[in-house]
């Protein structure tokens, strides 16, 4: 069996979040409830962007489970509405908006336990086939390896 390192949702990540997701069949789309610990910090008490972008590209990720494909973020832009509060019940929320051809465009946003969105998403991820993407190419030989020299163009 396969081991999952993602480091937003795999379970064998020991450094990862471990986020899970569940598919909620009436409205169509992924959900995952989480707090954020004092790892995450960006501003004192608050989650770093980064991380919130990590969050969110996952729960857009996990919508190609629906199509059964493996599918890349193309590109995503990030809406940090509020700041997000660490050690907090929070929630994000993913749903499809669209396709076109090999295109998906999608959504996610975090909640906190008011209901208030505090950063949304929105991403466009392409069909991929994995086997031809993350193929390896043969290794050349060590003679046909060149050495980089960082002087070359000085020569």
């Amino acid at each position: 069996m396969k081991k999952n390192y993602c480091f937003a949702c795999g379970k064998d990540n020991p450094d990862g979040m471990r986020l899970k997701f569940a598919f909620d069949r009436d409205r169509k789309h992924f959900v995952c409830r989480f707090r954020l610990g004092k790892r995450y910090t960006g501003p004192p008490g608050y989650c770093h962007g980064g991380i919130i972008a990590t969050i969110l590209d996952d729960a857009m990720s996990k919508l190609s489970k629906l199509r059964d494909v493996v599918a890349a973020t193309s590109r995503m832009t990030v809406e940090y509405l509020r700041p997000v509060p660490l050690h907090k019940p929070l929630r994000v929320e993913s749903r499809e908006l669209g396709k076109s051809g090999r295109r998906l465009t999608r959504m996610a946003e975090i909640v906190d336990e008011k209901g208030t969105v505090l950063a949304r998403s929105r991403g466009v991820f392409v069909i991929i086939n994995p086997e031809r993407v993350f193929r390896r190419k043969p290794q050349r030989a060590a003679h046909e390896r060149r050495k980089f020299d960082p002087f070359q163009f000085l020569k």
